[in-house]
């Protein structure tokens, strides 16, 4: 499943092809939806941005379009002349200025006056975004300190959505390996140099991902995977679905365990357990 770095990613490419534009035609496969198509057409898309998993789309009367691609969703954007080529079922439609931007197959939509957004029962729940809110290395220091958060192993709670939206099972154990942490280890093990540097990996990994399109591995090392011909699959990542692979660091075997539930990733050499 897509992480919050692609869907960021996804939002971006929405927010390029109709923002600034003022909608000429709005269509919703959604009964209560449908009703409320008319009053969107003239209005113009201020930005199109993502919290965690969800795209948000902005309009200039300050309502939001909120959905949630869930497993099978996505975008597609076309000229509003030209159907894309998919046999997926269309669930929203917006045009704009001979733009049109499609969302197939997903099922969780809904629009919302922005000053209301912070009680959709999704997004309530959610911490901020990485990408989108501008969270700083001493907001992330601070909330992982929280006392709901503090006392459980990361290797659950960067899975946690409350904690920081976007971060996934990829995105995980490749912070804890650059950290250099066990996934048993606690906020409230760490001291202040182990804590900065799993603050400062969780937000340029993020980055790194957004700005490389998934891509988390260190430069040299994904070229010489690269070298040796290794797919787009193996190099992207220093650790996660690496199994039996030696770290790229110490040349110990990857090891792969559950971790709530969820694969992940680690070397035993370079997180160790105590």
């Amino acid at each position: 499943m897509p992480e919050g770095p692609e869907i960021r990613r996804a939002a971006d490419r929405v927010h390029r092809q109709i923002a600034g534009r003022r909608l000429d035609d709005a269509w919703f496969a959604f009964p209560d939806l449908a009703e409320q198509a008319a009053s969107l057409i003239g209005r113009e898309v201020i930005a199109v941005d993502s919290w965690g998993k969800a795209l948000l789309t902005r309009f200039d009367d300050d309502r939001v379009l909120y959905s949630h691609n869930q497993l099978y969703g996505v975008w597609k954007l076309h000229a509003a002349d030209r159907e894309p080529d998919t046999n997926r079922s269309l669930r929203v439609r917006l045009v704009a200025q001979g733009r049109a931007a499609s969302l197939f197959s997903a099922s969780d939509v809904s629009l919302w006056d922005g000053e209301r957004l912070g009680d959709h029962p999704f997004l309530s729940r959610l911490g901020p975004d990485l990408l989108t809110h501008g969270v700083t290395m001493e907001q992330a220091r601070a909330r992982l300190l929280e006392a709901r958060f503090r006392r459980r192993g990361l290797g659950g709670l960067l899975l946690d959505q409350s904690l920081f939206a976007g971060i996934g099972n990829y995105l995980r154990s490749e912070i804890l390996f650059f950290a250099g942490l066990h996934y048993k280890v606690r906020p409230m093990d760490l001291d202040e140099a182990a804590l900065e540097r799993l603050v400062r990996r969780i937000l340029e990994l993020t980055r790194q991902a957004y700005d490389q399109a998934g891509v988390t591995n260190r430069p040299e090392w994904a070229a010489a995977e690269r070298r040796s011909g290794a797919s787009r699959r193996r190099w992207r990542f220093a650790v996660f679905e690496r199994e039996g692979l030696p770290c790229h660091a110490c040349g110990t075997a990857i090891k792969r365990v559950m971790v709530a539930s969820r694969r992940f990733y680690l070397c035993p050499f370079c997180q160790p357990a105590g």
